[in-house]
């Protein structure tokens, strides 16, 4: 029998996150059916490229989702507040990226390697939410040490690539090197000072307690996707790094954790690929991480200022596992178990 095949639309399909998601459903072999490329009035126009065949970029309207069955969106919180509904309403199961979506109750967050079972939520609003990058890889790594020892406190400092901003942000690093190099002064837009040669304690705006809604991000959707009432403190550092997110975990559990458990647990978790030999240079980088799936840890090792505590440093592709990989993995999960 003919495996059946799915009408999708990718919503922000020209920008650094939906030419990510439009890779990995042709990479991953995802039974399209009919696929259409929706973005701003901009790109409309414009000619991609899906298994050798030219498609054209229309513009997003609330027409555009006729016939679809899985509308992917990265194109920002407004046009999803303001789409995800219509194309739900025509019949569309929406997979959306921005931060729109993840914290309302009946809308399921979900890291397939996590919270598979929350997928069946998505009939409440015939929308699921797409987590903050740097919490996919996180809880990604944590789940399985969370399952057997009960992670009571996370502390997470995460170093995180311009490529998180998009297209624009990319091309500012590299500007800005060039510049610098060159012996003039640097140029920024995308970022309220200079990236190249620096690093920003900022990632979007400022809350009235003094975390920013990046570090807020976290904390909340950590909660939601590991459904456990976790303590979360977070600091977001944007570097000058193009792609590839990394994060310092410092996690309290309820159980001792060692190492070596750790490192058993990790070693098997889907998902994961351990990288943990330190004497011999072995540790997760940006440079081992980019343009794959996994999500990389290493130097793992106990804290010695608490009775159960331990460190890790947590590496993953912020566009692909991040964003892109993510929603087209909630996606196969929603053909194979869901949608008939």
């Amino acid at each position: 029998m003919a495996k059946k095949q799915w009408n999708i639309a990718v919503v922000g399909a020209t920008g650094a996150v939906g030419s990510q998601m439009i890779e990995c459903l042709e990479e991953r072999k995802f039974p399209v059916g009919m696929i259409r490329f929706l973005s701003s009035s901009r790109s409309a126009g414009d000619v991609l490229e899906y298994a050798g065949k030219p498609v054209m970029v229309e513009e997003l309207t609330r027409d555009s989702f006729e016939g679809i069955d899985i509308a992917l969106f990265s194109a920002g919180g407004e046009r999803s507040r303001e789409f995800c509904p219509v194309a739900a309403a025509a019949g569309a199961v929406c997979i959306d990226n921005s931060s729109a979506w993840r914290m309302d109750p009946d809308v399921p967050l979900v890291v397939p390697e996590v919270n598979p079972h929350a997928i069946a939520q998505y009939v409440n609003k015939g929308i699921i939410a797409n987590p903050n990058c740097s919490t996919i890889q996180m809880v990604v790594a944590l789940k399985p040490l969370h399952d057997f020892a009960t992670i009571r406190r996370i502390v997470v400092s995460t170093y995180q690539a311009v490529s998180g901003t998009g297209k624009k942000s990319i091309e500012e690093l590299r500007k800005q090197v060039v510049e610098l190099l060159n012996g003039r002064p640097a140029q920024s837009s995308v970022y309220p000072h200079q990236i190249a040669f620096n690093c920003l304690p900022q990632i979007d705006t400022f809350e009235e307690n003094g975390y920013s809604r990046e570090e807020l991000k976290m904390i909340n959707e950590t909660r939601k996707i590991m459904e456990a009432e976790i303590g979360v403190t977070a600091t977001a550092v944007r570097v000058p790094v193009f792609f590839g997110h990394c994060e310092s975990v410092n996690i309290e559990t309820v159980q001792k954790l060692t190492v070596a458990k750790a490192r058993e647990l990790l070693k098997k978790a889907p998902g994961c690929k351990l990288l943990d030999d330190p004497a011999k240079g072995v540790y997760p980088m940006p440079i081992h991480a980019a343009g794959q799936d996994l999500t990389l840890v290493g130097r793992i090792r106990e804290d010695a200022s608490v009775e159960n505590g331990l460190n890790l440093w947590v590496v993953a592709d912020n566009i692909r596992k991040g964003a892109a990989t993510n929603a087209v993995q909630i996606a196969e999960i929603l053909v194979e178990k869901y949608l008939k």
